[in-house]
């Protein structure tokens, strides 16, 4: 796969780099701009960066970032079997315990909840950072969900992490992920009051909360440029231009409305 001459392989994490020290020079080269472009496109082109991290893993199997590079890859396109294997295998080669709530989450993607319920009560847990530990309480929470258990799920995720005042990277997702669960169990007045609060914790636009925070409370945006074509197809029919008869092919009618909005 082709990769823009600005990549040079350098933007990558120190540790990963040290990573590829064994390997030989041109090769390892080679291996760090396919992470890059991996890394670059892995969120608002997921199928490209699955694309790149095949390439990288063809390279260099053996070394746990190109395995979990493709973990995520293989996850952020919702091939849960194969990322849970990358990842298992970037875990056995390094003995990190970072993956597990990822690799839980893999499990629920599977149709597993149990299991990763199972991995939430495991001891590697006790092992984790905080952030690790709060990811996992919110694939716990996930779990329960998946398992219809909506009670279960709210209290999964009241913590002291939830409670505090504080705001930390994942403070904007446990707070959207409660009021999530609150709507779901019909609880409307509190879950508006929690996404409220995910609102002023989300500073760099990681969740959708003040678009559910302004559904709840019943605002509507309107797409200026949509309600200009559709005032420009009213005025194409008040100047003679009929509207399809009922029994017109409906493919055809799509083709004139696609070629109208764009």
């Amino acid at each position: 796969m082709p990769i823009p001459e600005d990549v040079t392989g350098e933007e990558i994490d120190k540790d990963v780099r040290q990573e590829l020290q064994s390997l030989p020079k041109t090769l390892a080269e080679d291996v760090a701009r396919n992470l890059v472009m991996v890394a670059r496109l892995i969120d608002e082109d997921p199928e490209g960066a699955y694309g790149y991290s095949k390439v990288a893993l063809r390279l260099a199997s053996r070394v746990a970032a190109v395995r979990e590079a493709a973990g995520f890859a293989a996850y952020a396109n919702q091939k849960y079997s194969e990322a849970l294997a990358e990842f298992r295998a970037a875990r056995r080669m390094t003995g990190n315990i970072d993956l597990w709530p990822v690799m839980a989450d893999c499990e629920r993607g599977l149709g597993r909840p149990e299991k990763a319920l199972d991995m939430a009560g495991a001891p590697e847990v006790h092992k984790l950072d905080k952030a690790g530990q709060v990811e996992m309480r919110l694939v716990a929470a996930g779990a329960r969900r998946d398992m219809g258990q909506l009670d279960a799920a709210i209290v999964t995720l009241q913590s002291p992490e939830l409670a505090s005042h504080s705001v930390q990277p994942w403070t904007a997702r446990l707070r959207y992920a409660y009021a999530d669960a609150l709507l779901a169990a019909g609880r409307q007045d509190e879950a508006r009051e929690w996404f409220a609060k995910a609102v002023e914790a989300d500073r760099d636009g990681s969740t959708d909360a003040s678009d559910r925070l302004a559904e709840l409370d019943g605002v509507e945006f309107v797409d200026a440029l949509v309600e200009d074509e559709n005032n420009g197809e009213d005025d194409d029919r008040n100047d003679g231009t009929e509207p399809a008869s009922e029994g017109e092919d409906e493919s055809a009618g799509a083709r004139r409305q696609t070629d109208g909005e764009s």
